[in-house]
């Protein structure tokens, strides 16, 4: 038995979350979503665009090659629908492009030489944030209707929750990765303090003082110094000896 388009909404959200709670590769789901969205939603081709550190829209996944070549080949003209969605925040549709030669002097002829007559784009937010769109492709003869357009938000915003999660999850990696640094330039600092104890004769709080001394008289990270001190003889001798110049 076929499965409706509400059933086969319904399994490919099923699908994410599976996926969205597991170690996953957002380009690859983003390319899931795309692949996902042009079966449900009965279009031709769907394009998916994300925004870089630099505010520049780019293409993170498409359903086919002419939809990732016409998506590039807007960028590089700076306009279409997609743009315009992504300026505005929001959705843009135009089932006839030929009408549209005089917008999109660029974009319209090369989308109808593509094969698509209609393009339609929706915006990708993240909170107040616009961070990309999707671009819904389709050819002579297809339409999209309201509830289609509904369907593929729903599926542009499944696609910022994976981006928002892939970059909670690289926030948290990172915070731990910055943590166990702090925690093991700590040691190393530590390590130090005793080295520089054991061989003067001072108290660890007075070996502290030390290195840190000598850390900000030479331009030293602390942690930097403690490091070279424990691996490198000469430079524990180095400074021991300015030490003792200042005694």
């Amino acid at each position: 038995m076929s499965t409706t388009p509400r059933q086969s909404l319904a399994q490919t959200f099923t699908e994410l979350v599976d996926i969205l709670v597991t170690d996953f590769d957002l380009v690859e789901v983003m390319h899931l979503i795309a692949a996902r969205s042009q079966q449900i939603l009965d279009v031709d081709a769907v394009g998916i665009l994300l925004v870089d550190s630099h505010g520049s829209l780019n293409v993170i996944a498409a359903s086919t090659e002419e939809a990732r070549v016409l998506a590039l080949s807007a960028l590089q003209s700076r306009e279409g629908p997609c743009l315009e969605s992504f300026r505005t925040g929001q959705p843009v549709s135009c089932s006839d492009l030929s009408t549209e030669m005089a917008r999109w002097p660029r974009f319209a002829p090369e989308a109808l030489h593509a094969g698509f007559t209609g393009v339609h784009a929706l915006p990708m937010r993240l909170r107040n944030e616009i961070i990309g769109g999707m671009n819904l492709f389709s050819a002579e003869g297809r339409s999209v209707d309201d509830e289609t357009l509904a369907a593929a938000q729903a599926l542009t915003d499944v696609a910022a929750i994976a981006l928002l999660h892939d970059r909670a999850v690289r926030h948290r990696r990172l915070l731990v990765e910055q943590l166990q640094s702090a925690i093991n330039h700590r040691l190393m600092v530590e390590q130090a303090k005793g080295l520089i104890a054991e061989r003067t004769g001072l108290s660890i709080g007075e070996a502290f003082d030390v290195l840190r001394s000598y850390a900000h008289t030479h331009h030293w990270k602390l942690s930097e110094l403690a490091e070279a001190v424990i691996q490198n003889g000469s430079t524990a001798s180095d400074v021991l000896s300015s030490r003792a110049q200042q005694n």
